[in-house]
C-alpha cells in the first residue's frame, strides 16, 4: 500500500493555500456567478419558444458552472454559512449518510464497525455530514457498482478515528499529495472540491487525515477528529427574525420565508444538492413543497395535509427517488419548524406552562408523523401496484395466447421454461381458454429452450387439461434437442397433440379450414 502521511504542518499549509486561492477565487466567483444566474434565467424564459433540446444542454452547463463556483466559495469561505458548532455522534450520521446511497450499494458490500459510538465530537455538524457524504460518495463511484465499502468507527486517546475503505481503481502513488487541492480531481469528469472539502473540514477542526491507496487495489481515508464536548452550546439558536406582535403563526412565518429556507438548507446538508436532480427527474420543488407543509402544519388543515402526503408518495414512488433524501428533509423540516417557533415565543416574551409546550409539541409532532405515516403508505401502496402491474405484464409475456380468429390462439413459447413458467403457463392458458371459448390451440416450441424431462411432463397435463376443456392442441417447431430428450425420456406428444413441423404449416391448414 502507498501511504501519504500528514506532516506536522501539512493542515496549516493547506489552509493556507485556500486563502491564497480563496482571496482570487471569491472575487471570481462573484462576478461570473451574477451573469450565469441572469443567463439561466433567460434560458429558462425561452424553454417554451425555442428548440428544448438545446436550452437543456444549456441550463446543465449553467448549472455545473453555478456548482462548481458555489463549491468554490464554500471551500474558500467555509464560514459563510454562518453554522455553529455542537456537540454530535459521528457514528449516528454515518449511519445516516449510508441510508442516502441505498439505491447504489445493491451489488456493493458494506461492512461497518463500530466501537465507541457514544463519544461526541464538537463542530460544525453539517460540514461534517458533506464531508463523509463527500468521501462515501468518491468511495462508491470508484468501484464501477460492484466491490467492497468498509467503514470503521473507534477511538482512540484522545480522538474519534474513522476509516472509510473501499476496494475501488485506487490512486497513484505520485497524485496522492495533491489530493485536497481545489481542481485536482482523478476522475475524468471531477473538479476535486469535494475531496477540498473534506481535507478543509478536516483541518479547521484540528483533525488529522491519512490516505493509503494502490491502483487496483482500493483506497483508505483515515480521519482523526479530537475529542470535545462543549454544552454549553446545546441551546436553540436565537434568529434575527422579522417579528411583529399582530403577527399571527402563519403570518410569521411567511415573513420570514427566505430565512427559513436558508436555515432549512443548512439543516439538510446532504439533501441540497440534490434539490436541482429530483426537480429535474421528477418536477418535484422541495423548497416550494416545504413552505406548504410547514403553513398545512401550522395551521391545523389535517385533511389537506393527508392528500398532500398521498401525492408527494405517488410522485416520489413514480420516479424512484431515494426514499432517505424524503426522510432526512421531513425531518429537517421538523428541526426549523421547532426553532423558529422557539424563536416566536422568546419574541413575545411569552412565560408559558409546561402544559402549554406539551401540548403544541404533541400536536405539531403529531403532523409531521401523519405527514410521513401517509407519505409511506401510499409510497408503498404505489410501488405494490407498480410491480403487480409488472408481474402481469411479465406473466403476458411469458405467456403470449395470440388470437388468430375467433376460436384459435397461437401460444409462442419463447427461451427457457423452468417448473414455475410452466405453472404461470398453466394458471394463464386454462384461464384463458375458459374466457376466450378457444377451440384451436397452436402451441409454437420453435424458440423454446432445451427442457427438464419433469417440464416436459408438465406440458403434456397441461395439454391433457386443454383437452378437458374441449380444446384442440397443435404442437409445432419441435427442436431435435427436445425431441431426443422425448425418445430417451419414453413420454410422448402424439396421442395428446397433433404435431405440424413448422408454425407456418399449421398457419396454412387451420386458416384455410377456418375460411372454408
Amino acid at each position: 500500500m502507498k501511504v501519504l502521511n500528514p506532516i506536522p504542518c501539512q493542515s496549516e499549509k493547506h489552509l493556507t493555500q485556500l486563502a491564497s486561492v480563496g482571496q482570487i477565487a471569491a472575487g471570481i466567483a462573484h462576478e461570473v456567478r451574477n451573469p450565469l444566474t441572469a443567463v439561466k434565467g433567460f434560458l429558462q424564459l425561452l424553454e417554451h419558444e425555442s428548440n428544448p433540446e438545446y436550452i437543456n444542454i444549456a441550463q446543465l452547463e449553467l448549472e455545473n458552472a453555478l456548482t462548481t463556483l458555489n463549491d468554490l466559495l464554500q471551500v474558500s469561505k467555509p464560514d459563510q454559512e454562518n453554522e455553529g458548532p455542537q456537540s454530535f455522534l459521528i457514528a449516528v450520521e454515518l449511519e445516516s449518510i449510508l441510508n442516502l446511497f441505498q439505491d447504489k450499494i445493491y451489488d456493493i458490500q458494506v461492512n461497518t464497525t463500530y466501537y465507541d459510538t457514544n463519544t461526541p465530537i464538537y463542530g460544525k455538524k453539517n460540514q461534517f455530514k458533506k464531508a463523509f457524504f463527500n468521501l462515501i460518495k468518491n468511495a462508491l463511484e470508484s468501484m464501477n457498482e460492484s466491490g467492497s465499502l468498509t467503514i470503521r468507527h473507534f477511538t482512540e486517546g484522545n480522538e474519534v478515528v474513522v476509516c472509510i475503505e473501499d476496494t475501488g481503481v485506487g490512486i497513484p502513488t505520485e497524485k496522492l499529495s495533491l489530493l485536497g487541492t481545489p481542481f485536482f480531481s482523478t476522475k475524468d469528469l471531477g473538479t476535486g472540491m469535494g475531496l477540498t472539502q473534506v481535507f478543509s473540514t478536516v483541518y479547521q477542526h484540528g483533525g488529522r487525515i491519512n490516505v493509503e491507496s494502490e491502483v487496483n487495489k482500493g483506497t483508505k481515508f483515515t480521519l482523526r477528529l479530537p475529542v470535545r464536548n462543549d454544552s454549553k452550546n446545546r441551546g436553540v439558536k436565537k434568529l434575527n427574525l422579522t417579528y411583529e406582535e399582530t403577527l399571527s403563526i402563519k403570518e410569521y412565518f411567511l415573513a420570514n420565508k427566505d430565512i427559513f429556507e436558508n436555515r432549512l438548507l443548512e439543516e439538510a446538508i446532504n439533501v441540497k444538492d440534490k434539490i436541482d436532480e429530483i426537480h429535474r427527474i421528477g418536477n418535484i420543488n422541495l423548497l416550494s413543497n416545504a413552505h406548504k407543509l410547514v403553513l398545512l402544519i401550522v395551521e391545523e388543515r389535517e385533511h389537506e395535509l393527508i392528500s398532500f402526503a398521498k401525492q408527494e408518495g405517488i410522485a416520489w414512488a413514480k420516479y424512484s427517488l431515494t426514499i432517505a433524501f424524503k426522510l432526512e428533509w421531513i425531518q429537517a423540516i421538523r428541526r426549523t419548524v421547532w426553532e423558529f417557533l422557539y424563536n416566536f415565543d422568546i419574541n413575545k416574551n411569552n412565560d408559558h406552562s409546561s402544559e402549554f409546550y406539551f401540548t403544541l409539541e404533541r400536536n405539531i409532532n403529531r403532523q409531521f408523523d401523519q405527514f410521513l405515516n401517509s407519505f409511506f403508505i401510499q409510497y408503498s401502496r404505489y410501488k405494490d401496484e407498480l410491480l403487480d402491474a409488472q408481474r402481469i405484464l411479465l406473466e403476458n409475456l411469458s405467456v403470449p395466447i395470440i388470437p388468430i380468429s375467433r376460436d384459435i390462439s397461437i401460444l409462442p413459447l419463447i427461451g427457457a421454461i423452468d417448473s414455475f413458467r410452466a405453472s404461470t403457463i398453466e394458471d394463464k392458458l386454462i384461464t384463458e381458454i375458459g374466457n376466450s371459448h378457444i377451440h384451436t390451440l397452436i402451441l409454437d416450441l420453435s424458440g423454446a429452450a432445451v427442457m427438464e424431462i419433469e417440464v416436459i411432463q408438465h406440458l403434456i397435463r397441461i395439454i391433457n387439461g386443454v383437452s378437458m376443456m374441449g380444446c384442440k392442441t397443435v404442437i409445432t417447431g419441435l427442436r431435435p434437442e427436445i425431441v431426443k430428450l422425448v425418445i430417451n425420456s419414453g413420454v410422448t406428444f402424439e396421442h395428446v397433440a397433433e404435431l405440424k413441423g413448422t408454425l407456418q404449416v399449421a398457419l396454412s391448414d387451420y386458416l384455410g379450414e377456418h375460411r372454408l
